[in-house]
This record gives structure tokens, sequence and C-alpha cells, in this order.
């Protein structure tokens, strides 16, 4: 399947960032990304070995926009929209079993530090409460990342168990926020994370 370009959904603005639907032009951006050792330290999948294997990914992500109407996000600043902080948000997923929304982020490491994958994070999980209807939003997270740790435990994500998904790697953690603890949650301003992003 080769890159389509997708629907001009509306992108979502927050307080500094711009959360729109990827395109085929974010191709370059999103390879440097993932084939980036630092920003890839956390991961237990292997870094793409060519710009073929990120097409394809990215195509995977164009293809759930074009039957959900949302998907992961290409992320920048409001200021900045053509230069890409990185990706995330909400897809569909099999997760420990079952298919739910699954939260993701990755962002360049200069980008780190500043808060913005809490801010991106507020943002799909309001997506995901209050215009999906989602009984839950699920992350998987490496042990050792503390920064995406602390930074979905900030956002009323609370840890559910472990999945060993990777052979010879430690088990992934599970996180979950519910609809109902995320209804009670106050809705306070996103904090930076030190060393994430």
């Amino acid at each position: 399947m080769s890159l389509q370009a997708s629907d001009p959904w509306p992108a979502v603005p927050t307080k500094r960032l711009l959360l729109r639907a990827p395109q085929p032009a974010d191709l370059e951006a999103l390879y440097e990304i993932q084939s980036d050792p630092v920003s890839q330290r956390f991961s237990a999948s292997p870094m793409p070995s060519s710009r073929e294997e990120v097409m394809q990914q990215l195509d995977d992500w164009l293809g759930h926009w074009q039957a959900h109407e949302f998907g992961y996000w290409a992320i920048a600043l409001r200021e900045q929209p053509e230069e890409l902080l990185g990706f995330g948000g909400l897809m569909l997923r099999q997760v420990a079993g079952r298919q739910g929304l699954n939260l993701y982020f990755r962002f360049r490491p200069q980008a780190w530090g500043q808060g913005y994958a809490a801010e991106m994070t507020q943002a799909a999980l309001a997506l995901a409460f209050e215009q999906q209807q989602a009984d839950a939003v699920l992350a998987v997270v490496q042990p050792a990342n503390m920064p995406s740790r602390k930074t979905l435990e900030r956002a009323g994500l609370r840890l559910k168990g472990s999945l060993a998904n990777v052979p010879g790697q430690p088990a992934d953690l599970l996180y979950e926020i519910a609809a109902a603890h995320y209804a009670e949650m106050p809705r306070l301003p996103p904090q930076a994370t030190p060393f994430g992003a």
C-alpha cells in the first residue's frame, strides 16, 4: 500500500501546540524521529532499517485516519506549524488481548522537558472521553522510561499490569485510565517532565 494523502481533517489547537492528521510529506520527519537512537532509547522495538519501513508505519496511521477519522497526530508548535516536534495521540489497537484506544507519543529530543507530551495527552484524553465516548484509554511503556511514566501518571493513568511483548526484553508496563476516573479529575495545566517530552 502506498502513502495516500488524507482528507483535510481540522487540526486541534491546544495552548501551545497544533495537532493535525499526518500527511505523506511527514515521512522524513517521522523517519528522523524513529531512527534517532536518543528518541528510541526506551523503545522495545528495533529502530527502522529503512525509510520504506517507516513509510509502511505512516501508511498504517493514515489508513486509521481514513477508517476512523482520528489517529496519531503530527505535532508542531502553533507558531511554527511546519516544524514537527513529534507524533502522538490515539489509535485503536490490540492491547493486552483486547481492542482499545492506545495512547502514544514520541518527540524529538530537543523538544523534551517542555510539557508538550502532557499537553498532547490532555487533548487525546478529551478526544477519547468527550468525543469518542470511550470506556478507557491504555498506554504501554517500558519500565525504565520514567519520564513517560510520570507524564502518564500526572494525566491520570494508573499502572494496571505488565505485558511480555518482546522476547528477551523486560516486560512492558500497561497503564489505563477509565472514563469514570477521567470524569472526576480536575482539569489542571499540563506539567513538564524533566528529561522527557
